[in-house]
């Protein structure tokens, strides 16, 4: 618990870091990968180009400042980051590094405001964050049984593209052994060796069913425009990842792993490659001879953007519960509606809710992953249509993660 000599810096800090945050994180991003570039290894080098992890950063640290007595609240969010860290590799002696920046990027943007007991309530701040961090991603690491950093050398064994920008990559052991289970949702990080010399990890979703020996992932080449550098790590993993290819991978990690086994209807919301965890949810359930009511609901761009779509079949054949629609944003002329797809334009939740029995569905487990302005607007379609705020989940890790703490 903060002590009363802190609390008082800390509550003052809100206001303060609403308008530097974003000064202090990029400062802080700067000067810790100028002391300690081994550190870039660790980190999406794409994401501090785009500045999308500086400002995660500051309003993790802003959401922290605003809630730090609020556990119910921070609970999720940092759950969230201790997976997000142990696939990654985080360990205990990263923590003495991040803090030691972190102050020294609130003591430079802050100039005279940054007082020694402003500073000292900071410190205090920082290590009962790291210390419940620390603790939990041991706890993580041991459910787990890996070690920090740990991965597991694969074998690409299937390759196959999935519409114009996808390709699906199935993953084996090295070693011959069967890959561990994992729940529906999860993802592993994978280890790319860039043409520059640069060692990236990315985080991709597991796109099948648990239970086989091998994994699969789907990776979206990120092609970049004048806003958005080209993606590093998807590029050359489309590039470089041949069957017989080896890799190395994470353990799966992640915390957006519906529950199979409720009793409330699922409903999967989704867009673009968005539908990777989706379809490892319809898969197991379809392998597992599940009763449950389930509606599957997807957005692309069009036909030449719809990946998956043989195990969206593959699901409806053996899950005769299952109510599918996809929508296309734009057809194009060989796309045809009613085999292609449901409705043109974007997804109309509401309207889906209302066809397939509002009442039934309103009280089920609602799932969202894809890009942020979907999740936003299906989040506030379902609620306006009833759906209580706790029944929804979304697959994010950034600024929007925090919308209910800002």
């Amino acid at each position: 618990m903060l002590s009363a000599a802190s609390r008082p810096y800390i509550d003052a800090s809100v206001p303060v870091l609403r308008e530097h945050g974003l000064a202090i994180t990029t400062h802080f991003y700067r000067e810790m990968f100028a002391d300690r570039p081994e550190l870039t290894q660790m980190f999406n080098m794409g994401n501090q180009a785009n500045g999308s992890q500086q400002q995660s950063l500051a309003s993790a640290v802003f959401a922290y400042a605003a809630n730090i007595d609020n556990a119910a609240a921070l609970g999720p969010v940092l759950e969230r980051i201790v997976h997000k860290h142990a696939a990654v590799g985080l360990t205990p002696s990263h923590y003495p590094i991040v803090g030691r920046h972190l102050l020294g990027a609130i003591s430079a943007v802050l100039g005279e405001a940054a007082t020694p007991p402003l500073l000292a309530a900071w410190d205090e701040a920082y290590w009962l964050l790291a210390g419940e961090l620390i603790a939990a991603e041991a706890r993580l690491y041991q459910r787990t049984g890996v070690a920090a950093g740990e991965l597991t050398p694969v074998r690409v064994v299937r390759r196959e593209a999935q519409g114009d920008q996808v390709v699906a990559l199935t993953l084996a052991a090295a070693d011959g052994q069967p890959l561990r289970a994992f729940r529906p949702g999860q993802y592993i990080s994978v280890e790319a060796h860039l043409d520059d010399g640069q060692r990236q990890l990315r985080q991709y979703s597991l796109s099948a069913e648990s239970g086989l020996p091998t994994w699969r992932i789907s990776v979206k080449r990120e092609a970049g425009d004048r806003a958005t550098p080209a993606g590093a790590v998807s590029n050359w993993l489309h590039a470089n990842a041949q069957e017989g290819t080896e890799l190395k991978v994470s353990a799966p990690f992640g915390e957006f792993t519906p529950a199979l086994d409720g009793r409330r209807p699922l409903v999967l919301l989704s867009a673009g490659i968005g539908i990777t965890p989706m379809l490892s949810v319809l898969r197991t359930l379809a392998a597992q001879g599940s009763q449950r009511q389930v509606l599957f609901a997807h957005a692309a761009r069009d036909g030449r953007h719809h990946a998956h779509r043989a195990d969206l079949q593959w699901a409806r054949e053996r899950l005769p519960q299952l109510a599918t629609h996809i929508s296309y944003e734009t057809p194009q002329a060989g796309d045809v509606a009613g085999r292609d797809y449901d409705h043109a334009g974007t997804m109309p939740v509401a309207e889906l809710l209302r066809q397939h029995d509002l009442q039934r569905f309103v009280d089920g487990s609602f799932y969202l992953c894809g890009p942020l302005g979907f999740m936003q607007a299906q989040r506030h379609a379902l609620v306006s249509a009833g759906v209580p705020v706790a029944h929804i989940e979304r697959e994010v890790f950034g600024p929007d993660l925090l919308d209910d703490l800002l």
